[in-house]
């Protein structure tokens, strides 16, 4: 059997730091990346990429983008960051920054994550309304009709969104539900453009929402935070009033989350 060449750089590569370097150059994109990209980004050789690529695969650390040949975070990759995120320190701070505003506007605030399928709640602060609506965290809610959802999709590169929006039909959950990839597109376009996601009744009939983005370092999205009230106590029109302390508290919640990282 020929002997596998080994190139400079990968000598200076431990063996047991190979695979979590990939995994992080994985998540540091924020894209997904084909094996040429790594390849050219780590130094290792293609067998020994593609071995390990299908390894992070098999144990649900990577799995194939929807071309069939880049990868993106699994499962299991998605889990650690959230869990990672919720750790008791970086929670701590984060839900004092949650709370102050819940407590300002006076309704229901949180904090939702992009996922493979959809929007998760990582944390929350509930009104002290009795009319509440109930979200709990872990909750997993669409892309295509939610605040946060819409939010998320209105970042995404033209090819990834076709992708997404290709992918599978645009369910309704209510009257309200945009159905129509193009007319879905028109309202990222709006969301985009002003920096915040509205949800009207489109996902709960009763419900409205606004989201506002949530930055890492590299001035991605990385979270959303939103809040949502019953149409009985407050449409869509006043929730709009909460636009501006929304801003500033996840213009404080990007600050944390640089400051973590630049501390590392």
């Amino acid at each position: 059997m020929p002997h596998e060449p080994t190139s400079a750089k990968e000598t200076q590569i431990p063996t047991n730091l190979r695979l979590l370097l990939i995994i992080e150059e994985v998540a540091r994109r924020g894209v997904a990346v084909k094996p040429a990209e790594l390849v050219e980004a780590l130094g290792l050789p293609k067998p020994t990429l593609h071995r390990l690529l299908q390894t992070a695969e098999q144990e649900g650390f990577l799995q194939r983008d929807l071309d069939g040949r880049s990868y993106g975070p699994g499962s299991r990759l998605r889990s650690l960051a959230v869990n990672t995120i919720s750790s008791e320190h970086l929670r701590t701070a984060r839900l004092t920054i949650l709370r102050a505003v819940a407590e300002e506007i006076g309704e229901t605030c949180n904090l939702a994550t992009p996922d493979r399928e959809g929007m998760t709640y990582l944390d929350r602060v509930e009104t002290k309304w009795p009319l509440r609506i109930q979200l709990p965290i872990g909750t997993q809610v669409p892309f295509h009709c939610t605040a946060s959802g819409k939010m998320y999709l209105s970042t995404l590169r033209p090819a990834t969104l076709s992708s997404v929006l290709s992918a599978r039909a645009l369910e309704p959950q209510t009257e309200q539900t945009i159905t129509s990839p193009s007319a879905l597109r028109e309202e990222l376009y709006k969301t985009r453009e002003r920096g915040y996601a509205t949800d009207d009744e489109e996902f709960m009939t009763g419900m409205a929402a606004i989201a506002v983005p949530i930055l890492d370092p590299q001035e991605r999205l990385m979270a959303t935070l939103s809040v949502h009230a019953p149409v009985q106590r407050r449409g869509l029109s006043q929730i709009l009033e909460f636009l501006s302390p929304l801003q500033k508290a996840a213009a404080q919640l990007t600050e944390l989350n640089r400051a973590q990282e630049e501390s590392r």
